[in-house]
């Protein structure tokens, strides 16, 4: 059976329910600096962007101005809550544990950060060494560029057309897609919404799968068909 060169996992949203926890803090932030938004529909339109980049975009819409410590703020009480709330999506060690294949996490948070939530839910071990932050890589060029995606595979020597990504944002999804990857969509973290799985497809998921228990044969069915083929 044909093996992938190197499967990548996204962080939040696809092996810790951390972007629930996030958008709750965020929205509240926004919704103080006088732009209403709900944690549902932040995490809906903006989830697997950095809080920079959701202040960006908030901005160009709302022409609002907001204090740029409104970044520091944020991180400082997502990393709080983080810290104290985050847990594993169900089934991700055990989907981690009997994959055969080199795996690795692309993120668009911090690699301090990244590390400390697989260190509280024991998913570590199985990534040290191969975390990728978008925002620590050289060119800190965060999703929806491809340049983390990018940077694992040439660090890790792995050919992007063999390569499978694990992702639950659209933006993520574009990131991998761009960069040559065959993506599988996630909906199985608290803030997965109705339409979430029609988006990635929308995005370039070849296939969204909800539990993990479907990711060993969802990467097997794939590997044996490719678009080269």
């Amino acid at each position: 059976m044909p093996q992938p060169d190197l499967v990548i996992f996204d962080c939040d949203g696809v092996l810790v329910d951390s972007e629930i926890i996030a958008a709750r803090v965020e929205a509240e932030l926004l919704t103080s600096a006088g732009y209403e938004i709900s944690a549902e529909e932040l995490a809906e339109t903006y989830a697997g962007l950095t809080f920079k980049d959701i202040l960006m975009r908030v901005e160009e819409k709302s022409h609002l101005p907001f204090q740029a410590s409104l970044i520091d703020r944020a991180e400082e009480l997502v990393d709080r809550k983080l810290r104290s709330d985050v847990r594993i999506i169900e089934g991700a060690r055990e989907a981690v544990a009997s994959m055969s294949a080199p795996r690795a996490v692309c993120s668009n948070s911090r690699t301090e950060r990244v590390e400390f939530m697989l260190e509280k839910v024991r998913l570590l071990p199985f990534f040290a060494g191969r975390i990728f932050s978008g925002l620590d890589i050289p060119s800190k060029k965060t999703k929806p560029a491809p340049d983390v995606f990018l940077c694992a595979a040439e660090q890790l020597g792995a050919n992007p057309k063999n390569t499978f990504v694990i992702e639950d944002s659209v933006h993520g999804v574009t990131g991998a897609r761009t960069a040559g990857m065959r993506v599988i969509g996630f909906t199985g973290a608290g803030h997965s919404y109705p339409g979430h799985a029609d988006a990635l497809t929308e995005a370039g998921a070849e296939t969204v799968i909800r539990r993990f228990a479907e990711l060993g044969s969802t990467i097997a069915a794939l590997s044996e068909w490719s678009e080269d083929a």
